[in-house]
């Protein structure tokens, strides 16, 4: 079997292909933009700017069985993200659609597709959608061409992923931030950071992985959008607390300023996990403590 990985130098995509290795009968095929030493890259591809004709001659050249849409831009200019986010999944829907309509996408969503829930609400996957800002908006877009594209005859997945942490988190969320500036402060320093009363459902980025591998892998059908989530809504201020713990931190966190403008617009989040469970059989299996103690251990080996 022969699984294509977008964004696979990335954050979620490089756990993905990961997974997707230790799989007897599996071929990985590396593809994204960017190039990272080790990790091979059989498609440079950039989705935000390649043709349909371009992406159709590189998809039949490769003659994937399935591919795992793991590309996305989490921030930055508005207009590059939309082109990732929305354009990305539509002109890969199309391709895929005239170069391999028989294989299955496994495309990866947001929970920030969903926008603000009252608080104490679960997020099934009929829950109403409503974004805040370019990011979800842009998610959700990208979303709708995949399920729309599934209604009209691909194989097709949406695998809407909440908070993921863990090893690898980037600088850009929430968890990869605090752990840079942990580490800057020393164990005695002190932490300034935003608001942290924010909820949301965080969940291991290994866990991420494993969902993906068993859609990519699964037999038949799967519904239009599954969560992908802890089914736990955890307080901001207990990541960065157990977050200190792991890194030893003896120090301050001082909470100063209004924090982001998607944290106060969406102050709650929690998944309904239960679809996943029963179409793919997958549960989140590690804990937010696993997540903190595994991105603390790597963060410490990457040089200053």
């Amino acid at each position: 079997m022969r699984i294509l990985v977008l964004g696979s130098t990335g954050f979620l995509g490089g756990h993905v292909a990961g997974q997707l290795r230790t799989l007897a009968g599996v071929r990985v095929l590396g593809g994204g933009r960017s190039v990272n030493p080790g990790l091979p890259v059989n498609l440079p591809v950039d989705l935000a700017a390649i043709s349909v004709a371009g992406l159709v001659r590189a998809l039949r050249a490769l003659a994937p069985d399935a591919v795992v849409n793991c590309a996305g831009a989490v921030s930055g200019d508005p207009v590059r993200m939309a082109e990732t986010n929305a354009r990305g999944p539509a002109v890969l829907c199309e391709a895929l659609r005239e170069a391999a309509p028989g294989a299955r996408l496994v495309h990866l969503g947001s929970a920030a597709e969903y926008g603000p829930t009252p608080a104490g609400q679960t997020l099934t996957e009929s829950s109403p959608v409503s974004p805040q800002g370019t990011y979800g908006a842009t998610k959700l877009a990208g979303s709708y061409a995949v399920t729309e594209a599934g209604a009209s005859g691909l194989d097709t997945v949406v695998l809407r992923v909440f908070n993921p942490v863990g090893p690898g988190a980037p600088a850009a969320s929430l968890s990869g931030r605090l752990a840079g500036e942990l580490r800057s402060a020393g164990p005695d320093g002190t932490v300034r950071v935003g608001d942290l009363s924010a909820y949301r459902d965080f969940v291991d980025v290994r866990d991420v992985a494993r969902a993906a591998v068993l859609a990519a892998t699964a037999p038949g059908p799967l519904p239009p959008v599954l969560n992908i989530g802890s089914g736990t809504a955890t307080c901001a201020r207990d990541l960065a607390q157990e977050l200190a713990r792991a890194a030893g931190f003896q120090g301050r966190i001082e909470e100063r300023g209004a924090g982001s403008q998607r944290s106060s617009a969406v102050s709650w989040q929690r998944a309904d996990v239960t679809a996943a469970a029963d179409a793919l059989g997958w549960r989140p299996e590690l804990t937010l403590a696993d997540s903190l103690t595994g991105l603390w251990a790597e963060h410490t080996r990457v040089p200053a």
